[in-house]
């Protein structure tokens, strides 16, 4: 899939274009049905591109700090859009400056270039200085310039709109199995492996400590089960993962550690993905280290027994 990045006009494109536009954030079923839907709609010839925004409007404009956090890196949702069959990914830096840009501006000078044989966005969708338009103005704008724009409607789960917001809420509440509900996957951070205390081995459960995490939501404090994959090899090991700050250890910071079931072996400086399966249960600051050792055994005897392994 190419990338390209945008921080004013789109450049000119030969190839016909079949474009989503969106943030895309998680690209959680919603997201889906946008490209599945956008996909049917390709003719012999034609590319499926999407328009998605850097960061958050209003991380941007407004200084939410909770929409400055992403469910997936950019990587990794650069993956998601390749399997989805995206030819082409539209990077854009929205800035201050960008969100200035009139409804008009977007049509008439940014999409009229891009060599559009069609638009879908959700029903949802709002563009312009101040969120200006939504999709249906979308659809008035460019009917000026002969592209049609398809308008879907937001995919529920149990009668509630699956958003974005909602999936990082989840997230930070722990309801693991919520979000892999709306992401249709479970949530998961990519990070690097990096040198810890290693008061896990002392302890007897060796743990990886995972690095570079900065973007992602924060994840509830609590131990879950998960599965951790080893990058660029085909192996995945069952994991019980601890994020939190380590009350019993007197720890300072948050960390996110994963001890994996039946493995042995180096895995510092490894880049790997933790995904989280369930929650067992919150984190404790326990009456000694004893007393959290224990416990880690129960952890562990619990997931073997979820799991069906001995």
């Amino acid at each position: 899939m190419e990338t390209v990045e945008v921080s004013g006009r789109p450049p000119k494109n030969e190839n016909k274009t079949v474009l989503v536009i969106g943030k895309l954030d998680g690209v959680h079923l919603g997201h889906q049905y946008l490209l599945h839907e956008a996909k049917k709609t390709v003719r012999s010839g034609e590319q499926l591109a999407v328009y998605s925004f850097s960061d958050h409007p209003k991380w941007v404009l407004k200084g939410e700090e909770e929409y400055n956090y992403t469910l997936t890196s950019s990587q990794h949702k650069r993956e998601i859009l390749d399997r989805f069959g995206v030819y082409r990914y539209y990077h854009v830096q929205f800035t201050e400056e960008y969100a200035r840009t009139s409804p008009e501006t977007f049509v008439f000078e940014h999409l009229s270039q891009m060599n559009l044989s069609r638009i879908v966005v959700g029903e949802d969708f709002r563009f312009g200085k101040g969120r200006g338009s939504d999709a249906e103005g979308l659809a008035e704008l460019c009917r000026q310039i002969d592209i049609p724009v398809t308008i879907l409607p937001v995919v529920k789960l149990n009668g509630e709109k699956i958003s974005s917001t909602t999936i990082r809420t989840l997230v930070q509440q722990g309801h693991m199995e919520a979000a892999q509900a709306m992401l249709s996957r479970p949530f998961e951070l990519t990070g690097i492996v990096e040198k810890g205390e290693q008061l896990g081995r002392e302890l007897g459960f060796p743990t990886l400590n995972l690095g570079q995490i900065e973007e992602y939501v924060e994840v509830k404090p609590a131990v879950y089960l998960g599965v951790v994959e080893l990058d660029e090899t085909p192996e995945h090991y069952y994991t019980l993962i601890s994020a939190g700050y380590r009350p019993t250890v007197n720890g300072d910071s948050y960390k996110v550690e994963a001890y994996l079931l039946d493995y042995s072996g180096d895995l510092y400086n490894h880049k790997v993905r933790i995904k989280f399966l369930r929650h067992l249960r919150d984190e404790v600051d326990f009456n000694g280290i004893e007393a959290l050792v224990e416990q880690m055994k129960e952890d562990e005897r619990k997931a073997r027994l979820i799991l069906g392994i001995d």
